[in-house]
């Protein structure tokens, strides 16, 4: 009859062997989950420099009428009379934000990003910096200070005198 001992001991060589082909396991996994996190900062990333470049003014002969955007679509130029609705959604909640009490001395992207709910990840930060560069450079929004923006509010008569 085996001893008490013996299969103790056996019983643990057993679950040893277990956990080290577990960790290894582990170890895999997490690699693999490495290289698919880097691969979606670097697809986001490139979403965010298309959508860039897509955005760009075209050149000034091709003015058309002005329309609701949709997402992805080109930020106009701020001027008397266009209203937020020709922005994508996603500026206007960024817009909203910006003109909310909590901006008042201005606020980062990454403050902005957790204001809308978005993702904190770098690139997803950097994707709402991106917009809101673009929204400041076409009037929509301002630069208060280096990487901190707020609205951008009409003179109104109050303003005048």
């Amino acid at each position: 009859m085996p001893s008490v001992m013996g299969l103790l001991e056996a019983r643990e060589k057993k679950v040893r062997e277990e956990v080290a082909r577990l960790r290894e396991e582990a170890e895999r996994v997490e690699a693999a989950l490495g290289v698919a996190e880097h691969a979606l900062e670097r697809l986001e990333l490139a979403r965010v420099t298309v959508a860039e470049v897509l955005a760009e003014e075209p050149s000034a002969g091709a003015a058309g009428p002005v329309r609701a955007a949709v997402a992805g679509s080109v930020v106009p130029q701020h001027a008397e009379g266009i209203g937020v609705e020709v922005l994508a959604p996603e500026y206007q909640q960024i817009l909203a934000v910006l003109s909310g009490p909590e901006a008042v001395s201005g606020l980062r992207a990454k403050q902005i990003a957790v204001q809308l709910g978005w993702q904190m990840t770098p690139a997803g930060v950097e994707g709402v910096r991106s917009r809101v560069k673009r929204l400041t450079a076409r009037g929509w929004a301002g630069e208060l200070r280096p990487n901190v923006f707020g609205a951008v509010r009409p003179a109104g008569p109050a303003d005048m005198g």
